[in-house]
């Protein structure tokens, strides 16, 4: 099979398939923590006005929960990856949020964890420190009074009014003193958000790094682990080493994660992964040769969806979320590839192009006829 695909400068080259569809192992245990942080499906035919009121298909945003839950995987629910702060407000992902804690208590063995962030305060309107916890408190009390556990999200609104470290250590104490579970907490880069930038208080790491050392031993009964979302191998593997007794590391770097969830012989981490949205069936196969001790069949299969990553979290990173919703439609998870706030027009058909190429080799197109057709579809519309 193949496919007539825009390459280098728009020329139109064919392309030849070659990869072979990936064979998850259904009910496989894993010897690490995996969480996937699940994408949101539109719905197009719902929508007056897509950009400032998007509306959800519940059913089949549900119905992908349910692939990942079937593959092995926890969820990450309300995170950047279904758009928080971009397109998806704190009115949705409440929604979505209880959702799924209701549709995770159907499922044996299901887990979910769910973002708390500050999301819901207008542009300018958290003005104190007293504020951002406010609204903290707010997110965190729907989440757990669900039953649910939550993620402590960075937050734009502290990173706005706070002056220095001792502002962060003081709104994260307070939050996790009160939390009623163990929280997760996500350290996001400003790749992901701009508006993250000098998170923690400092524009040097190792400054940041030992408020969020300090805050994590103060709180470590508090916390489960911690997500570090900087896309650099050497920062996550510094904070690793410090981590209190009892908090694990989840990887959020989405451009080196085989070699971290494996380790180096004495500590690995776990995973918290915008990807494993996309790479669901190759990362169950690997993940379940890694706990059978299996380290070179798990590199081969991890490999090749390392290229696909990086392609998909390439500058600008913030728009990744357009090439996970784009290889959910081509492997027929949803009948369209609309997004919420119009957000498929952030990358161009090259991008896309270069996107298909790279899953077919990672073996991540499930029905290459029905990729393939979509595909020409989408190049059709870009008068490819």
């Amino acid at each position: 099979m193949d496919i007539a695909l825009p390459g280098e400068g728009g020329r139109s080259t064919r392309y030849r398939l070659v990869g072979q569809p990936a064979q998850p192992v259904i009910g496989a245990r894993f010897s690490r923590i995996a969480y996937a942080a699940a994408h949101v499906v539109a719905d197009p035919l719902a929508m007056t006005d897509p950009w400032s009121h998007p509306a959800v298909d519940w059913e089949r945003t549900m119905a992908f929960r349910h692939h990942l839950w079937r593959l092995g995987f926890r969820i990450a629910e309300a995170m950047d990856t279904s758009q928080r702060g971009m397109g998806f407000d704190w009115t949705n992902a409440r929604e979505l949020i209880r959702r799924s804690i209701a549709e995770a208590r159907t499922v044996e063995g299901a887990d979910l964890a769910s973002g708390a962030g500050t999301d819901h305060l207008a542009p300018g309107a958290g003005r104190t420190l007293d504020d951002v916890v406010a609204a903290y408190e707010e997110q965190f009390g729907f989440i757990e009074g669900l039953g649910g556990k939550a993620i402590m999200m960075a937050s734009r609104a502290l990173a706005a009014v706070a002056k220095g470290p001792d502002d962060y250590a003081s709104v994260y104490d307070r939050i996790l003193s009160q939390a009623s579970g163990k929280v997760i907490l996500h350290w996001l880069g400003d790749m992901f958000d701009p508006a993250l930038k000098d998170y923690w208080g400092s524009h040097d790491f190792e400054t940041a790094l030992d408020t969020v050392v300090a805050i994590l031993k103060r709180n470590a009964g508090k916390v489960e682990g911690i997500k570090i979302s900087l896309l650099d191998a050497g920062k996550e593997v510094a904070l690793r080493s410090r981590l209190p007794e009892g908090v694990v590391m989840f990887t959020g770097d989405d451009f080196n994660y085989p070699e971290l969830i494996a380790g180096d012989g004495e500590r690995h981490s776990h995973a918290l992964l915008g990807i494993f949205d996309a790479i669901a069936p190759v990362a169950n196969a690997a993940l379940a040769r890694l706990a059978d001790d299996d380290r070179a069949g798990y590199d081969a299969l991890m490999a090749p969806t390392v290229s696909l990553s990086r392609k998909i979290f390439e500058a600008p990173t913030e728009y990744y979320k357009a090439g996970i919703v784009f290889l959910a439609w081509l492997n027929g998870h949803q009948d369209h590839f609309l997004m919420v706030g119009g957000m498929q027009s952030a990358r161009g058909i090259c991008h896309y192009a270069d996107v298909f190429r790279l899953a077919d080799q990672a073996g991540l197109l499930a029905d290459p006829e029905l990729a393939i057709a979509r595909m020409k579809n989408l190049c059709a519309v870009a008068g490819v």
